[in-house]
């Protein structure tokens, strides 16, 4: 049986230290041992900001890019799209509205 860990947000908020050491523990648990999925809003190269020991976060992005497949999806929040469309109503968006002419 496969298995794997998915970590969502990664980058969403700050971290403190003992939130940092646990996700380097799991990550040094799971470096080229079993698969570990990470979701994060933020490139590795932010996450100095995030993390609060500089050493443990280089340690841990080198071993979470050694072996990966990086997607970088840079699409509009389907949050933000969904929030809109509810603001707006039912119907057609303004920038697709036929226009009535007189004749």
């Amino acid at each position: 049986m496969l298995s794997c860990t998915l970590i969502d947000d990664l980058a969403y908020v700050s971290k403190d230290q003992a939130e940092t050491s646990v996700i380097f523990e799991l990550i040094g648990a799971r470096y080229e041992r079993r698969s570990l999925l990470i979701t994060a809003n933020q490139a590795f190269g932010a996450w100095g900001k995030i993390f609060p020991d500089q050493a443990m976060t280089l340690a841990a992005v080198d071993r979470l890019v050694h072996h990966a497949t990086i997607f970088e999806m840079n699409v509009e929040s389907y949050r933000r799209r969904e929030a809109i469309e509810r603001k707006r109503g039912p119907g057609r968006p303004p920038t697709r509205a036929t226009i009535k002419t007189s004749s």
